[in-house]
This record gives structure tokens, C-alpha cells and sequence, in this order.
């Protein structure tokens, strides 16, 4: 990232990890503290739809308009059809009109953001990440043998609080 922007912590783990939970957990513990969080969720499926069919900004998108605004007085969403895929950099600068002291993604376990991995002993699978990878920490309902540190699945605020004193204690 440039100097000045916010720091970005990619949460990784396999389907059904329990990523969303996380992230759903932390935010309104950091938001609490005082921090402004961003997310940007991976979507590693090509093509979505996030528009509603038939709306009036669908109908735009659909007659050819390049990009979409959709702006009400207190959320704006912005459509637009991509020749190739942006990477998680240029979404994390297209996010700084909002301010975010924090950007935390969904996925992007190949970026070069520092990551904390989610991952169960019920998958019976080995962690995606290793420590060299940019691992800062797992949550986690076993025990790994990794060199850093572990949270527990319903452990939102002490990772909150590891998040603040790495990345946001000002």
C-alpha cells in the first residue's frame, strides 16, 4: 500500500471456516474502540451479480453504461463492468473516501497483506498459510505448530485487540 493508507489484514481459511463470522464479530469490536474498518470480500467466481434485476440501475448497467452509481443519502454503491480483475490494491484505494483507519478482506490468501488464518479441526486439513506466507495469527479450535499466535473461534476481542496494538495504536 502507499504511505498513509490504511493497513489491509486478509482473514483466509477454507469454505466454511467461519471467515464471515469472523469478520462480522471484529468489526463491531474495533468499531467500538473507535476504528473505521472497510472490508472487501473475494468473490473467486467470475462473474456476480450484486444489482437488483430490474431495478433502475440494473436497467442502466444492462443498456451499456460502463459504470452505475447508486447514491441515496446515507449509501452510495458504485456498479462497474471490469475487463479484467482489479487487484485487492487498487479496491483498497477506490475504499479511501471513506476514511478506513483498517481494511480487512475476505479471502486473497496469494496478496502480500498480512494474514490471519481461520481454520477447524473438524476439516481435518492443514492450514493454507505458513508462517513465511505473512501468517500473523490463527483462530482456531485446535493446536497448530506455528509460530504465531492463536485465538479462539469466539475470541473477537483479544484479536481486536492484537489488530490495534499491531497495526492501528496511534
Amino acid at each position: 500500500m502507499t504511505p498513509g493508507a490504511p493497513p489491509v489484514v486478509s482473514i483466509v481459511g477454507r469454505t466454511n471456516s467461519g471467515k464471515t463470522t469472523l469478520i462480522e464479530r471484529l468489526i463491531p469490536v474495533l468499531g467500538g474502540r473507535g476504528y473505521r474498518v472497510a472490508t472487501i470480500k473475494h468473490h473467486h467466481h467470475g462473474d456476480f451479480e450484486a444489482d437488483t434485476p430490474g431495478k433502475d440501475s440494473w436497467r442502466h448497467a444492462r443498456a451499456g453504461a460502463v459504470a452505475t452509481g447508486l447514491a441515496g443519502t446515507r449509501r452510495l454503491a458504485l456498479f462497474e463492468r471490469l475487463d479484467a480483475e482489479l487487484t485487492v490494491e487498487e479496491i483498497a484505494r477506490l475504499l479511501a473516501h471513506a476514511r478506513p483507519d483498517l481494511i480487512l478482506t475476505e479471502g486473497y490468501k496469494d496478496a502480500s497483506f498480512p494474514k490471519i488464518e481461520v481454520i477447524r479441526r473438524a476439516q481435518e486439513l492443514p492450514p493454507l498459510c505458513r508462517a513465511g506466507e505473512g501468517l500473523i495469527a490463527l483462530v482456531t479450535d485446535g493446536a497448530w505448530d506455528l509460530p504465531v499466535p492463536h485465538f479462539p473461534l469466539d475470541g473477537a476481542d483479544a484479536l481486536a485487540e492484537f489488530l490495534i496494538d499491531r497495526f492501528l495504536a496511534r
